[in-house]
């Protein structure tokens, strides 16, 4: 499951990318339009500042902006820099790996196994998806 710092981070840069290119942005903008705390985003960004994917400036005319091009920015690398790893338990982690605690040996755990499917199918789909691409309904809520 996703953290509540990722999602507030995915919707703060999605929203610096709808707004790609147009100057900077307030805070208290990015918070109300996409209800996140503003204490909370101020962390965030400057998080995202220091790693050289939103831009800063201070004062009156101050704000945030993306520093660089939206399709450059890929979901899985945000919710890796948010989360650490992609995986679901720490054993099919591909970069932040560490064997589970209280589990049989790796060649045993069927869950493992089914855990590394379900990362490298996540990766697939987050590491080719950028800030820059729509993203349209899934088919399921189509219909709803």
């Amino acid at each position: 499951m996703l953290s509540q710092r990722t999602r507030y981070t995915i919707r703060a840069l999605q929203h610096l990318a709808d707004n790609y290119g147009q100057g900077p942005i307030r805070l208290v903008d990015i918070a109300d339009a996409q209800n996140i705390p503003k204490k909370f985003l101020t962390v965030i960004l400057s998080e995202f500042s220091r790693l050289g994917i939103v831009g800063t400036k201070r004062g009156p005319d101050g704000g945030y902006w993306l520093a660089v091009p939206p399709v450059d920015v890929r979901y899985g690398d945000i919710v890796r820099l948010t989360r650490g790893s992609l995986a679901l338990v720490p054993c099919a982690s591909r970069f932040d790996y560490k064997p589970c605690e209280n589990c049989v040996t790796e060649e045993k755990c069927r869950l493992h196994r089914l855990m590394v499917m379900v990362r490298d199918e996540t990766a697939r789909i987050l590491d080719t998806v950028t800030l820059a691409d729509p993203i349209p309904l899934p088919e399921s809520e189509l219909a709803l």
